[in-house]
């Protein structure tokens, strides 16, 4: 059966009729969960499957953004809290293996946990790289400020998910650590060079263009497209996203309801689309704008099918774990930074 090209959010805890109905008929190739989604195990667990019976993929990816720090849809009481990004880095300095066990350790715990709920794909890594005066949106999250650091690193935790059986989604192509702004309030402009930006931003993502999924930023490059963030940029898709950064896999954008992006929802949607990426991400659960992304996304066919289907056959079956010993040697290793998770 086919699937249209677009990822949904949902208003609650579980599915009202009417969202029921529009995803028996629009048929979206994932969803994704946010903390008003969220109560207990035994819910999430209900809703992801409910999810996946009402439109009849009983395979659809279900997301999630779970970082750990800061960005953690999932929480105590229920699950345990996970270090930020620069938990990593700080131990990375103090000895690179120790950074990239500690990666691992908490990547592959985060999967444990989603896995136990259905959940299949995680909004992560993250290769931004962030400079000094930067807006603090992604701050501590990132894994440090040099891109063999951050490439590194951004491995170590893509592999900790994919060992969990859970699929990465690098974020956020082709780089938002230079952004001046949240752009889940406004557009950042970025004013950097092609040559710096090749040289830093691009940089970290090239390791990991092999990655099954990735998402975009919602960031101008003055450089490249003065008038296009690279979500709604054929040129900087086609050119430095799927060019000199060489990724190939299947690309969403970040969410359409953010507002960066100019327009309606119905007109950004078209602008996603026609730009090259094969998803349009829509996060806010709010019926109206559901329907309206459904209205102008294709189903899926062609290169974006191809890339939707080799993302999905990338899972893996969990390795074998010992979940307690590995929260017992992640909570050592992030005692030596004396930080806490």
């Amino acid at each position: 059966m086919s699937t249209r090209a677009f990822i949904t959010g949902i208003s609650g805890l579980e599915l009202t009729a009417d969202e029921r109905a529009f995803l028996r008929a629009e048929r979206p190739w994932g969803f994704i969960l946010f903390k008003r989604n969220i109560d207990n195990p035994a819910q999430v667990a209900a809703l992801v499957e409910e999810l996946r019976e009402t439109t009849g993929d009983l395979g659809a990816p279900v997301l999630i953004d779970q970082e750990g720090g800061r960005v953690q849809r999932l929480g105590p009481p229920h699950w345990p809290v996970y270090p930020p990004g620069a938990v990593f880095s700080a131990l990375y300095d103090i000895q690179p293996d120790l950074g990239l066990r500690a990666a691992w350790l908490s990547s592959r715990l985060i999967a444990a946990d989603l896995i136990d709920l259905g959940i299949t794909v995680d909004c992560l890594p993250l290769a931004d790289v962030p400079v000094e005066g930067a807006d603090a949106v992604i701050g501590n999250r990132a894994y440090g400020t040099t891109p063999a650091k951050v490439a590194a690193i951004a491995r170590a935790v893509t592999d900790g998910l994919a060992d969990g059986g859970v699929l990465p989604v690098l974020k956020h192509i082709p780089g938002h650590g230079r952004a001046n702004a949240d752009s889940h309030h406004k557009l950042p402009i970025v004013d950097s060079s092609k040559s710096e930006l090749e040289a830093s931003d691009f940089e970290a993502f090239r390791p990991l263009a092999d990655l099954p999924m990735a998402m975009t930023a919602h960031v101008v490059f003055n450089a490249l497209d003065a008038t296009q963030p690279a979500t709604t940029s054929a040129t900087i898709i086609n050119e430095v996203i799927r060019g000199s950064i060489g990724f190939q896999g299947l690309l969403m954008s970040d969410d359409v309801s953010m507002n960066a992006l100019a327009g309606s929802i119905a007109e950004r949607t078209r602008a996603i689309v026609s730009a090259g990426c094969d998803v349009v991400l829509h996060c806010n659960g709010q019926l109206d704008e559901m329907r309206a992304v459904a209205a102008e996304t294709p189903l899926l066919k062609g290169k974006a099918d191809e890339r939707a289907r080799a993302a999905i056959a990338a899972r893996q079956q969990p390795k074998p774990f010992d979940r307690v010993a590995g929260r017992a040697e992640l909570d050592q290793l992030i005692a030596r930074t004396g930080a806490s998770a």
